[in-house]
């Protein structure tokens, strides 16, 4: 794998990221019909996200989207009697979903949903604030916390590696943030915090990290596990269960507060990790439809691109949608994704 290859990535990644999910569902059964207004009637419109985040919070965050759907979809030529909203239990049960049929819309990253391009179709990607950290140099994210967002849009986000307060994450920070290069054995003597094999941010960049910078990957650790999701992983550090962890870029930003009151963190997040690793730019999230619904056709891909650009475009739907870290979606199509496609061969070349 070329160094100018990867170093592409942060310049090719175009568009935006939805973290997107599932879970176990039951087939709906849904159909379509004309309803006496001339709209088009649907009895249930099935929406899955990935647990990203706790899928309790998930499911609080977005409960308003399913009035906000129905009452958009209504103005574009269809009556949804319910929208059905879950989260489900892993990355991959989001991808199984969509391709069974079982899940009508999915917010899925963009690794999850080329791993599933068989059964689910990309509709629309998601745009979010930049930050105001962005260098591959971890020191220089550590001389400038706390990451802020800017006002800037844009298409693509990073992965980071996150050392948190314990004796061996401490000794690693301190060897970045003297300028020393750490060691395959430096990172190998630590305990990692990983996310599934699917995620984008907590599994598949930090591989091509490893292999480009050090010829190994995740799985060459002596000392890994898998979360269920970022919060989990976040708070493995904070109670030092974990020496790193593997997260995307503005994952900090989000569990401030649950830092200290919720994970048992004795002092800010800022002051208590570090980074330690910086992946390429990864490209954003999708907002996908299954190729096996019942009651999907291009009409009704055309009206849900519509209905939500418009209601990100509300200050309901911008609360709504930043429980991801979205700021608004761009329609986008399969062949966007194709960096991605590379990614995830180069991941499956590392491991075969």
């Amino acid at each position: 794998m070329s160094k100018k290859w990867l170093k592409g990535l942060g310049i090719t990644f175009a568009s935006t990221l939805v973290l997107a999910a599932c879970g176990n569902s039951d087939d709906s059964g849904e159909s379509a019909s004309e309803g006496t207004d001339g709209n088009v009637q649907i009895d249930e419109l099935s929406v899955q996200f990935v647990p990203s985040r706790d899928p309790e919070e998930i499911v609080t965050a977005t409960e308003p989207l399913e009035g906000m759907l129905i009452d958009e979809m209504a103005e574009l030529g269809y009556d949804i009697d319910s929208v059905k909203i879950d989260v489900g239990t892993d990355y991959e049960a989001v991808g199984e979903a969509m391709s069974a049929g079982s899940v009508d819309v999915g917010f899925l990253p963009g690794g999850t949903y080329v791993l599933y391009d068989d059964g689910a179709e990309v509709i629309l990607t998601a745009t979010r604030a930049g930050l105001s950290n962005d260098s591959e140099d971890p020191a220089e994210w550590n001389a400038n916390k706390p990451t802020e967002p800017t006002d800037e849009q844009v298409t693509y986000y990073r992965s980071i590696m996150v050392a948190g307060p314990s004796e061996k994450g401490r000794e690693l920070a301190d060897k970045v943030n003297n300028g020393e290069e750490l060691t395959w054995e430096d990172l190998d003597s630590a305990s990692w915090s990983v996310m599934s094999s699917s995620s984008s941010a907590g599994y598949i960049y930090p591989t091509i990290f490893l292999q480009e910078n050090y010829d190994k990957s995740l799985s060459d650790l002596s000392q890994i596990s898998q979360a269920d999701s970022y919060g989990t992983s976040v708070s493995r550090l904070a109670t030092e269960q974990a020496d790193v962890a593997v997260m995307y870029a503005d994952a900090r930003r989000d569990y401030v507060e649950d830092w200290e009151d919720t994970f048992g963190g004795t002092a800010s997040i800022w002051d208590q990790t570090d980074v330690i690793g910086v992946t390429p730019g990864i490209y954003n999230d999708t907002i996908s439809v299954s190729k096996n619904s019942e009651i999907m056709d291009d009409d009704l891909k055309a009206a849900l691109q519509d209905a939500f650009i418009n209601i990100a475009g509300t200050e309901e739907g911008k609360e709504i949608i930043s429980i991801y870290s979205h700021e608004g979606y761009e329609k986008s199509e399969s062949s966007d994704y194709d960096v991605e496609r590379e990614a995830q061969q180069i991941l499956r070349d590392l491991t075969n």
